[in-house]
């Protein structure tokens, strides 16, 4: 049997992860998966292919913006590259939580989406994108307009420096021509 590289291992385990929503959010009742979902899921198939997974964050701070960027990285053995994916979430007040929880909360949420990177996991029907938080969706409502500039700007921006798609982004905002190619930049 032919011996496979590091990259052709990752590959099976992306196309072989299952990692299905089995968290509920029964205040705006859908399902969602968490980071703890993921890792239990891919844990047989790190085994099976031999590869090894390692998690981590840090702290960082970009203009006075406080985040955490939290790294996913696959390896094998010494001879093969180590193959990494990035993620960011920003620390914020969060209304109920004290400062520990909002750190928890903002490296629980990075390290969820560096390991949908990593393993191509798609959330774009996942909870942050349809979550409604139970308010009715059957009322049209109108998408608040991303600004050219600021915080909501500089998290979009973030967002897509990160692997985020523009059309997550218009799925929440309406975004010009103009804030489109800022964004792009």
């Amino acid at each position: 049997m032919e011996t496979m590289n590091i990259q052709e291992r990752l590959l099976k385990v992306q196309t072989e992860l299952k990692a299905p929503k089995n968290q509920y959010n029964s205040f705006g009742k859908y399902k969602y998966r968490n980071q703890e979902d993921i890792l239990e899921a891919v844990k047989p198939l790190l085994a099976k292919y031999n590869l090894n997974l390692i998690v981590t964050d840090q702290v960082m701070e970009v203009a006075g913006l406080a985040f955490v960027n939290a790294t996913a990285k696959v390896f094998g053995d010494s001879s093969e590259p180590i193959i990494e994916v990035s993620a960011q979430a920003g620390i914020t007040d969060r209304k109920g939580m004290d400062l520990a929880q909002s750190f928890g909360s903002s490296s629980s949420y990075a390290r969820k989406y560096a390991l949908n990177g990593l393993f191509l996991i798609d959330d774009t029907k996942d909870a942050d994108s349809t979550n409604t938080h139970g308010n009715d969706t059957s009322v049209k409502k109108s998408k608040p307009i991303l600004p050219k500039s600021g915080q909501k700007f500089n998290e979009a921006k973030k967002f897509i420096a990160g692997g985020g798609s523009i059309d997550a982004i218009k799925n929440k905002y309406q975004v010009t021509k103009e804030v489109e190619q800022l964004l792009s930049k």
